[in-house]
């Protein structure tokens, strides 16, 4: 799916704004006909924003149902008639339906990838009115995992709501842009690009040949697809004829981790005209490293989350700048998009600054280890039981098509993480996993490495299916926390052993996660949980075993910045273990990173 851009062909609107909004407090919303009139006792509402904390209201932070929201818009005729009128929304969480004029035109389940819908059929003259209704339930079925109970609850069956199996809060809302576009009758509908380099003697790029395959749609056409390649100048590099080609580049800049180069695939089909910034750049496995540009490469960075006040889970650009400056001042050189796909335009950001991405799906929460193994009044299942278990299979497919659909020519993006910590060590856990890596691998013509985060609950490493699946192992692992803290040098022979064990597989490894909860301006002379002291202290034990590890590529620590989570008896007012707090004020072990990362090169650290 291409990013919706303003080009001599196409126009573009964006929808962000005041919209009115309503909750659907008794489920009548559908039955009422909402989507039909103007909404009656609506309120305003942000968009593009998460609506949990934009109303002081616990009605509607904690709000488990249906939501309407509602603006109107208008075409002009010329346009209607002559032009494809398109409606994208970016992400809607978690299940959308979109009305207009009291029609409905869509649905979609996700609620952290793109869909659209062409109009032409629905508009009339004039204002149109837009309804799009909103649920943020989850459950067995959905992406990421909702249960009875939940991943700390002790509340047993809830009744008025369901709650996350998963440890972030559950945001939701018309999350990222609204946008209609246009096309001419014959398009460009998709764009695939990969790439090979040729490489001199001493290492260096040679020349490089991109190969594209350009998908076109809509009215008959003799029109022929042209496209040419243009460098960070402008300049005509390389041109093409056809659907599908080959762009041959001599003396080739290559895309770097932080020393980004983009180049501008110029594509024209008919009327139609679309360009698409494109890093050149190779990825692979080789035995135990990790090549970006055939040279082995480190990654220094974290976990994240898009998890920002008031907005919550919906788009922000200025603290995304921010976020990367951040990284840059510690010489971080990479982020995973945990725990689902993040905005394109992170991405886009990502691509322009030189930031390494592992970009996730919303696979997280399937394990009922969290949870139903120890929560209590909980239904006990296994996680993948055919009847009550996860029921999220087919759903998990779909999210990856979409997901590589829109990600798949994005130079940032080095590896596709298929979930976050699922239960794989259970029976039936290969049997889930293996057609969803196999389709991540048949979709993706840049053939990235495929991996799973996988968490230390409920099996031993030699049982993990990421042994079978995985081209890298990642791990989620909590040694001085939840296992073997505060006893740090317990928590470093614990570490040691495992790292034992992965040692003899020959697959490279890298910590995904790890980190310790630390509240902001809390010391003591002696390290104590959750004092400033005992997070720098926890990190100096574990780098210190990854140091000695030349298997090990790289360390992504838990958590960028303390975030939002539910409320429970194990959280005080959300998530603590940010290397910054959430309003991006480092606490002290920011300062350790920044040292240690900028003295630990992106390249070739363990030859």
């Amino acid at each position: 799916m291409l990013y919706p851009i303003l080009t001599s062909s196409r126009l573009l609107s964006d929808l962000s704004g005041v919209w009115n909004f309503k909750l659907d407090k008794n489920g009548m919303g559908f039955t009422e006909d909402w989507a039909r009139r103007p909404l009656e006792g609506s309120r305003t509402m942000a968009v593009p924003a998460s609506f949990n904390d934009l109303i002081d209201e616990a009605d509607v932070r904690d709000h488990w149902g249906w939501v309407f929201y509602q603006r109107t818009f208008a075409v002009p005729a010329f346009v209607r008639k002559t032009q494809r009128v398109v409606l994208r929304c970016d992400a809607v969480t978690h299940y959308a339906k979109v009305f207009v004029n009291g029609a409905l035109v869509t649905e979609h389940k996700g609620g952290f990838l793109p869909f659209e819908v062409e109009l032409n059929d629905a508009l009339t003259d004039g204002e149109n009115l837009l309804t799009i209704a909103v649920n943020n339930e989850i459950d067995y079925t959905t992406l990421p995992v909702g249960r009875e109970g939940g991943m700390f609850s002790g509340r047993g069956e809830p009744s008025t709501h369901n709650e996350p199996n998963f440890d972030f809060f559950n945001y939701a809302g018309i999350n990222r842009p609204v946008r209609i576009y246009t096309t001419p009758r014959a398009y460009i509908k998709d764009i695939v690009l990969s790439n090979e380099v040729a490489w001199n003697a001493d290492g260096s790029a040679k020349g490089a040949t991109v190969r594209y395959r350009v998908e076109t749609a809509g009215e008959a056409s003799d029109a022929k697809c042209s496209v040419c390649l243009k460098d960070a100048t402008g300049a005509v590099v390389a041109e093409s004829r056809g659907d599908e080609g080959e762009l041959s580049v001599s003396s080739v800049h290559l895309w770097q981790p932080l020393a980004a180069y983009l180049y501008e695939v110029c594509v024209t089909y008919g009327e139609d005209v679309y360009t698409l910034p494109y890093g050149i750049r190779t990825v692979e496995v080789c035995g135990t490293q990790f090549l970006i540009n055939n040279r082995p490469f480190y990654f220094k960075g974290y976990g994240k989350h898009e998890d920002t006040f008031p907005t919550g889970r919906g788009i922000n650009i200025p603290m995304n700048t921010k976020d990367i400056s951040l990284m840059k001042w510690q010489g971080a050189n990479s982020f995973r998009t945990s725990h689902y796909p993040y905005s394109e335009e992170m991405m886009r950001q990502c691509d322009a600054e030189g930031i390494v991405v592992i970009d996730e799906t919303p696979a997280v929460g399937l394990n009922f280890a969290f949870g139903g193994g120890a929560a209590f009044g909980v239904k006990a299942a296994d996680t993948y039981d055919k009847e009550k278990g996860l029921q999220t299979q087919e759903h998990h497919a779909d999210v990856i098509r979409d997901w590589i659909a829109r990600d798949k020519n994005y130079a940032c993006v080095v590896m596709w993480s298929i979930a976050n910590e699922p239960d794989s060590y259970a029976p039936g856990a290969y049997e889930y996993f293996a057609p969803l890596y196999a389709l991540a691998r048949s979709l993706d013509v840049q053939k990235r490495p495929c991996t799973l985060a996988s968490v230390a609950v409920g099996g031993k490493p030699e049982d993990d299916v990421s042994l079978k699946l995985s081209d890298v192992i990642c791990l989620n692992r909590y040694y001085g926390w939840y296992f073997g803290g505060p006893d740090l040098q317990i928590a470093e022979e614990m570490l040691r052993k495992e790292l034992d064990f992965w040692k003899t597989t020959g697959k490279p490894v890298m910590f995904t996660e790890y980190g310790a909860d630390t509240v902001a301006g809390f010391h003591d002379t002696v390290p104590q949980l959750y004092t400033e002291e005992y997070q720098v202290e926890f990190y100096k034990v574990n780098n210190k075993v990854f140091d000695e590890c030349s298997f090990v590529v790289g360390e992504q620590v838990w958590n960028f910045a303390d975030f939002a989570t539910s409320q429970s008896m194990m959280r005080v007012n959300g998530n603590k273990k940010g290397i910054f707090t959430r309003d991006r004020k480092p606490k002290m072990v920011a300062h350790y990173f920044k040292e240690r990362w900028h003295a630990i090169p992106d390249f070739e650290y363990k030859k």
